[in-house]
Order: structure tokens, then sequence, then C-alpha cells
């Protein structure tokens, strides 16, 4: 006979193992064990690592009752049940359903909460700010990822969809879900005005010029709960309806209408947005078209166009004033021929702006001799 000796702190276990088999749980203290030519085996646990994940689990929970009791905390959950283990007050994990395990009892005070969620995979009003504040501590939770945790922000909306399937819409705020037994998932909406750019559209106007548009609109949700029901992804849907409206708008009016009238696109548009997604909940504020791009060479003959109609606008001005300025000189000449003081007047007016652009002037005869014509200038 061989004997083994082995000592066990006070925080301590130790699993005594003959043959492969379970004995017993040596308790702190010194122990002198009879191998009788088998194979002992003696595996220590600390107790401040209260988690026993050993094989024989299954095997203490079925054949050794007495042990599990005396120095095990058990946990066995439901299928519909998540357990919230706590060590000495203090959470430390979720535990999913089904979950079978063993902690020691001794340094660390064990306790499990557990919560039914066969009802509703929402997490309970009373339980989710201590799962919020899990996420603040710098030693992360085990099995946080079960849990789905969201934050819906002021003027925005959240939609739940449980395994594929929209089932409520809810408002500002955190809310939690279980994420065991089901798929779900939280899409969160802003339900504050939004902007939506539709660029480098290439549409032929009725007389067959090439234009390329951008467009810009504003939009909101009006009630997203219908919108996500009946349409899969309600901004593209607006993308395309918009592109739908800005080639009606187009396409069936000309290049000369179009630029004589531009908010004609805008109101075209935006009618046929609304009209289209009003439906779904989805509300079109505004839309604009940013810029209207021509090719180059109509953008050559455009001005061209405009250069001529100038031209002609600037020579029907010249002739205006033309026959303005001669109709006043008939006139003045018919004035003179009927008044010969008038005429004497003129004379003089002559000989005063002749005289401005002269230096000297030498005069003989007289004042007479100059309106005759015998003026001799230097």
């Amino acid at each position: 006979m061989q004997f083994k000796r082995v000592t066990i702190r006070k925080s301590e276990r130790g699993l005594l193992l003959r043959n492969g088999d379970f004995e017993r749980v040596l308790r702190p203290g010194k122990h002198r064990l009879a191998s009788f030519a088998d194979d002992l085996q003696v595996q220590v646990f600390s107790l401040g690592e209260p988690g026993f994940a050993h094989p024989l689990t299954e095997y203490l929970l079925a054949e050794e009752p007495d042990v599990v009791e005396s120095e095990f905390e058990r946990v066995e959950l439901g299928p519909d049940q998540v357990g919230l283990r706590h060590e000495n007050g203090v959470l430390v994990e979720i535990l999913p359903p089904g979950s079978r395990k063993l902690y020691w009892r001794g340094l660390i005070t064990v306790q499990v909460e557990v919560i039914d969620i066969a009802a509703a995979p929402e997490v309970p009003a009373e339980l989710l700010p201590r799962l919020l504040q899990v996420q603040l501590r710098p030693r992360a939770v085990a099995g946080l990822a079960g849990v789905l945790l969201v934050q819906v922000p002021e003027l925005g909306a959240g939609l739940v969809y449980v395994d594929g399937k929209i089932v409520r819409r809810i408002g500002p705020g955190a809310y939690g879900f279980w994420r065991f037994n089901h798929n779900v998932a939280v899409e969160v909406l802003d339900l504050r005005m939004q902007a939506l750019e539709v660029t480098g559209q290439e549409i032929l106007t009725r007389d067959k010029v090439s234009l390329r548009l951008n467009l810009a609109a504003t939009w909101r949700y009006t009630d997203p709960l219908k919108a996500y029901e009946q349409l899969a992804k309600p901004a593209d849907h607006l993308y395309r309806e918009l592109q739908f409206g800005l080639r009606a708008a187009v396409g069936t009016r000309s290049l000369d209408e179009l630029l004589e009238n531009k908010t004609v696109i805008d109101d075209v548009v935006s009618a046929h947005a609304r009209a289209k997604l009003s439906p779904f909940g989805v509300e079109v504020d505004s839309v604009g078209v940013k810029d209207i791009v021509l090719p180059g060479e109509m953008k050559t003959i455009l001005a061209q166009v405009v250069e001529a109609g100038k031209a002609a606008e600037a020579n029907v001005i010249r002739r205006r004033e033309e026959t303005a300025a001669t109709r006043s000189l008939l006139n003045t000449a018919k004035v003179m021929e009927d008044n010969p003081t008038a005429l004497r007047l003129k004379e003089l007016e002559t000989l005063e702006r002749v005289a401005e652009r002269i230096d000297r002037i030498s005069v003989f005869g007289g004042l007479d001799q100059v309106l005759n014509g015998l003026v001799k200038l230097r």
C-alpha cells in the first residue's frame, strides 16, 4: 500500500480522482491518501475563482446531489430563462437559457437571479439601469453580448425587429432586449428634416438637347412604422421617385421652355414626389434644381444667340438716337429760317465754340467780317 500526502489551503478545495473517477471533495487541511495501487489524482481549485468548469459537472449534478448541496451553488436554467450571476452582490455574468453550472461555496457569495423571457424579449425596466451601468465598468461582464442595449435620441424613433418582423415602434429613451431564442434588432431613425441629393442626371429635352442636372430635396418621416412596413429602404425609394419626376419634367419640355421658366422643374418634381411618397409615411418638404449643365457646343450656340440679340438691340437704340438727333436739327433749321435773330444767335454760338479751340484770333474789318468768313486764324 502506498500513501500520498496532499495539503489543501483554506482558500482552496481539492477534487480527488481515483483511476479517473470522482471519489470525494477534499476540504482544507492535510490529507494522507491510500492509493492501493490505484492512480490517484488531486485537482486543486482556488475559491477566488468560484466557477467550476470541469468535465465531471454533469456527473456531479446527476449522481452526487449531496456533494453538490454541500460544496456548490447549483444553477439550472430552463429554455426560456436567463440568469444574472452576482459575486458578492456585483453582477459579473449573464447566463444564457439552458445553462447548467456549479460554483464553489466559500470565499465569494454567488447568487443567480433568474428571469423568465418567454413572454417578451424586452429587458424589464427595473433591470435596464443596472445593465447600462455595467458598460462603464473597467471589468467586462461575461455574456453581455446576449443583451441588445439601444439609445434612441430625442427627435428620433426606433423600429424593433424580432426574427425579421417589425413588432413595434419605440420613442426616445434607453431600451434593452434579450438576444436569446430570438433574432432581435433595432433600427434607429432620425425624425428631423433630412437632405437628399440627386446628382449627375443626363436627360434629353423634348427638342433632343442633352442636359446634366443636379437636384436637392428635403424630407422627413411622418410615420416610420408605415414606411418600413411597405418599403425596404424608404430613402432609396425617394431617390428613384425624384429621378422619375425629374425625367418627366425635363423630357416633356423644350430647352427654351426650361430656360424661360426655371421653376417648372421644381414644381413638377415636387408634386410627383409628394404624391408618390405620402401614402408611405414620408413627407417631401422642398425640391430644387441646383445646377443645369449644357453641353459645350450648346453653350457656344446660346452665347452666339445672346450676342446677336444684344447686337440687334444696340443697333435699334443707335438708329433711334440718330433719328431723334436728325429731327432735332430739322426743327432748329426751321426756327432759324423764319427768325433771323435766332440764326444770328446760332452763328455767335458757333463762333464761341470755334474760339475755345484756338489760341489766337486776328479780326480785320470788324465783327461782321468774322461772321461773313473774313476771319484769319493763326
